[in-house]
């Protein structure tokens, strides 16, 4: 039943969220005006809606950002970029295929935000000395980077509370996700060349100026720029370890800005000028109004109905919750969905093992793999479907480049629908 308190949350989700897709106005004070709306209507106290912002992303962001600014400043990226540009030799489709590789497989052990923000002033270097389109390699990467971080149990929140209350070892996760996001990103990088195939073309006397080019006359800053290394070294070394250490990545990356700040002659307020304050408060609204559509329980309402008609069949619901968990998650948080539809499905494998006469892993594994499939790849379908794509249209902003909510959900939902038809594919031929 929908309460008067679902049907206010829903006019505010909903009018919010065809402003920051129109972009009739900044998407930031949609999704800040869409927060505010939330509280003043009364969906949430001050207090909750302030609770709703995740500090662990926002601090995650502002320290990693800060390290990109002071490594930038050193020259590195651009001499990074032209480093690649040669092992490639000048080749634009190589170049897009080893990116998107590389990203997929950082993202599998690092957080995506994080690598997304390594990974894309190199990128958008790179397009500069070729002289091609960025684009194409900015929403490889950030696709990339979300199908990569769907292999691991660390690779994305959902998979960890998915892995936590399931029970599931880092193992398990490889063994049983590792192949099908190797089948998807494949298929996926096939698509994106097909799709741009005619925006990658570099011309051959483009291809000899690059190879002739000396990557350490890039370099400004040496002392800086070894001095930053060894921090973020250190930095993703903490990351890979942190279900060891238990220190959240936010901490290990603020304490890295810090030292990395201390260690520069440059006053800190040179580089806070260069933070992507827009990206942050967009976050910051964004977080509020999910979670008036969590308070109120329209999602899990939602997840309630879905399952019902299942009526405890093993195919119909795995297959269900593969692909809702995909189409909603690319419009809402998949952490709080996910948290949502966890106690729902552990209390329906049993059901459905009795009802099928099925032992109780048979019936789990379908259910838990759909579950993460869809949450993780569902962060391709549009713009605000994962942190890592507001990030990087965030830089291209900043670099005079745009990705508007359009032109990155066309793609997306291609890629989305495609990556959970191999989904649906593997499955039902693995555990169905």
């Amino acid at each position: 039943m929908i309460t008067h308190d679902m049907t206010i949350a829903l006019i505010i989700f909903g009018t919010a969220y065809f402003l920051i897709a129109s972009e009739k106005i900044p998407p930031t004070l949609a999704a800040l005006g869409g927060g505010f709306m939330m509280i003043l209507f009364g969906i949430l106290k001050q207090s909750e809606g302030f609770q709703a912002v995740d500090l662990s992303v926002i601090f995650l962001l502002v320290g990693m950002m800060l390290m990109v600014e002071i490594l930038s400043e050193t020259g590195l990226f651009e001499f990074i970029a032209v480093k690649i540009a040669q092992i490639v030799k000048g080749n634009p489709i190589l170049l897009l295929v080893l990116m998107c590789a590389a990203t997929a497989f950082l993202s599998a052990f690092l957080d995506n935000v994080t690598t997304v923000l390594l990974i894309a002033p190199v990128t958008i270097f790179i397009a500069d000395q070729l002289q091609v389109d960025a684009i194409p390699y900015l929403l490889g990467e950030t696709m990339a980077s979300n199908i990569g971080g769907a292999a691991t149990l660390i690779g994305d929140p959902p998979n960890i509370l998915i892995g936590s209350a399931a029970k599931l070892s880092f193992s398990e996760f490889i063994v049983n996700l590792g192949p099908v996001v190797l089948v998807i990103l494949l298929v996926f990088s096939l698509t994106f060349l097909l799709l741009f195939r005619k925006k990658l073309t570099v011309s051959k006397d483009l291809k000899a100026k690059i190879m002739s080019m000396e990557p350490s006359k890039a370099l400004k800053d040496k002392k800086t720029m070894v001095t930053g290394l060894v921090i973020v070294g250190l930095v993703i070394g903490f990351f890979l370890t942190h279900h060891i250490t238990h220190i959240e990545p936010a901490t290990i990356a603020f304490v890295g800005a810090v030292l990395l700040l201390i260690s520069v002659n440059k006053h800190p307020k040179h580089f806070f000028y260069k933070i992507e304050w827009n990206t942050l408060f967009f976050f910051i609204g964004l977080f509020i109004l999910v979670e008036g559509v969590v308070k109120v329980g329209l999602i899990s309402m939602t997840a309630k109905n879905i399952l019902l008609v299942t009526e405890n069949e093993l195919n119909t619901t795995t297959l269900i919750v593969l692909w809702i968990s995909g189409f909603l998650s690319s419009v809402i948080d998949n952490i709080p969905y996910v948290a949502t539809l966890i106690p729902m499905i552990k209390e329906m494998i049993p059901q459905i093992a009795d009802s099928s006469h099925l032992a109780l892993p048979v019936v789990s594994y379908p259910l838990w793999w759909a579950l993460s499939l869809g949450a993780c790849l569902g962060g391709n379908g549009t713009l605000i479907g994962a942190s890592a794509n507001v990030v990087v249209a965030s830089i291209a902003e900043k670099n005079k480049r745009k990705i508007s909510f359009w032109a990155f959900t066309k793609y997306g939902v291609l890629i989305l629908t495609e990556s959970l038809i191999i989904s649906t594919v593997y499955i039902y031929w693995r555990y169905l």
